[in-house]
């Protein structure tokens, strides 16, 4: 039997904290291994947890989550931060994922998308909701050496409005082909593995 992905929840509300543990052991692959009500007390408590995944809330009392997620981050670089909000706002995503968030995910998500999330963070990748994704992917702007020319900018954009690589060949007049080939040209430039990671890398480097 394969070994669980540990995952340590920060959230003030009891009941939103139990229905985020119930949803979360339910997953065979996944614990929840350690709880905290508080960015505070979640540096205390984290040194001594075995926690691979962090479940962070961004509206906690104190110190909020995009902050403790800075320390987090700061303090122990190989946990991944899975983030969570109820809110859509544009400022807040940006400020979460440039705090060095691995994963946005909104409360109001069913389950199966939460635990994507959660499994993906494990696995290195980034993720961020679908109802939020066209926030980050639309803003895609990369100046500098590696600059998206303005045909890649629109294939990104598109991508971000969910169209498969079919429709966005219908829709810019173009091959799937080179639709692939400019998805292909997109990820080289900003060294990303997937289309997601590549708008968070440039916003993380202050490109978007």
């Amino acid at each position: 039997m394969s070994e669980k992905t540990s995952v340590f929840l920060v959230e003030d509300h009891a009941f939103t904290r139990d229905g985020l543990r119930t949803a979360i052991n339910r997953d065979a692959g996944l614990q929840v291994v350690g709880e905290a009500r508080s960015g505070e007390e979640a540096l205390e408590r984290l040194p001594h947890s075995t926690a691979q995944i962090v479940g962070m809330d961004i509206g906690l009392p104190g110190r909020d989550g995009i902050e403790a997620t800075k320390q987090i981050k700061a303090t122990f670089p190989e946990l991944r931060v899975v983030m969570l909000t109820a809110h859509r706002l544009e400022t807040e995503v940006f400020a979460a994922l440039a705090s060095g968030a691995d994963a946005y995910c909104l409360k109001t998500t069913d389950p199966a998308s939460l635990l994507l999330a959660i499994h993906a963070a494990a696995l290195g990748s980034t993720y961020l909701d679908p109802d939020i994704a066209h926030l980050v992917l639309g803003r895609v702007n990369v100046p500098g050496e590696n600059p998206l020319s303005p045909r890649e900018l629109d294939v990104l954009g598109l991508i971000a409005e969910g169209r498969s690589n079919k429709q966005i060949a219908e829709a810019l007049s173009i091959g799937v082909a080179t639709v692939k080939t400019h998805v292909e040209d997109i990820l080289e430039k900003l060294s990303a593995s997937d289309r997601t990671q590549a708008a968070v890398k440039a916003l993380r480097q202050g490109l978007i």
